[in-house]
């Protein structure tokens, strides 16, 4: 049985060390190639990536890997239902600038949706916390199971993520009287383990999401008892795990909450 923990963190570090072998911005941004999903590669997403396969390639079981990079492939049996979904630096603009708000984010699912997420991992390096959810057993900050206060039903603060200038000038307006503060972070994995620690009370991805995105931010809002929702790909469990981006995402205290933030995206 693998420790999938132990495997997350090693792969951590091995992010770490190619974070530190592409000090700089010069060294970080220079575009490498186009990936899967459709972005641009710069140099530090491409390092990140490879650092956490060669981790990968030593456990022993057989899976599918779901990356942001290089889409799919396959580690020993190809019938294997298991599946692990890498976003090896979620907030690669954050990243390549200095900016110290980026994660590396690992969920592991027995399945191909994601209800099947069974285990998740995302580290900021930035604050050095450490985000994990185990499926049924609740979701944990560097070891503690968050319990305390949760986010307020209220808006007092709500998160924008993939907010390119012209996306927030056209959605922001109709968020005015049911939000009081907003908050523009640059990591959609990272904003919502902030909304399973009751940080913030809501957030919003201006445009669709990938499961690599959210695949392990997403289990660590549910397993808090939170509401996270993909209403243009519903319903949310039966999402697929792959690189392809079908929703917007809003996440908040309720699902009433989620439909009414939608609702005003769509306004």
């Amino acid at each position: 049985m693998t420790d999938w923990l132990a495997v997350a963190r090693e792969g951590r570090a091995a992010v770490a060390r190619a974070l530190e072998e592409l000090p700089t911005r010069a060294d970080r941004e220079p575009e490498v190639g186009t990936g899967k999903g459709g972005d641009e590669t710069i140099a530090i997403d491409a390092a990140a990536e490879e650092a956490v396969v060669r981790v990968l390639e030593g456990v022993d079981e057989a899976f599918t890997l779901v990356s942001e990079e290089l889409g799919e492939r396959v580690f020993g049996d190809s019938s294997a239902s298991l599946r692990v979904v890498l976003d090896p630096i979620d907030g690669s603009l954050n990243a390549k600038r200095g900016i110290p708000f980026f994660c590396v984010s690992i969920a592991v699912a027995d399945g191909p949706v994601m209800d099947d997420v069974f285990f998740a991992y995302v580290y900021d390096f930035g604050t050095g916390e450490e985000w994990t959810a185990m499926r049924g057993e609740g979701s944990q900050l560097d070891g503690a199971l968050l319990d305390g206060s949760g986010p307020k039903d209220e808006i007092e603060v709500l998160v924008l993520e993939a907010t390119r200038t012209d996306l927030v000038a056209e959605k922001v307006a109709s968020m005015v009287d049911l939000a009081h503060r907003t908050r523009v972070f640059g990591s959609l994995a990272l904003s919502l383990c902030h909304l399973a620690a009751g940080r913030v009370d809501a957030v919003c991805s201006l445009k669709p999401a990938r499961s690599v995105d959210i695949a392990a931010a997403q289990l660590v809002v549910r397993e808090r008892g939170l509401a996270i929702d993909l209403p243009e790909d519903a319903p949310f469990g039966a999402a697929r795990l792959d690189v392809e981006g079908r929703s917007r995402v809003v996440a908040a205290r309720t699902p009433e909450r989620c439909a009414e933030l939608f609702a005003r995206l769509n306004a």
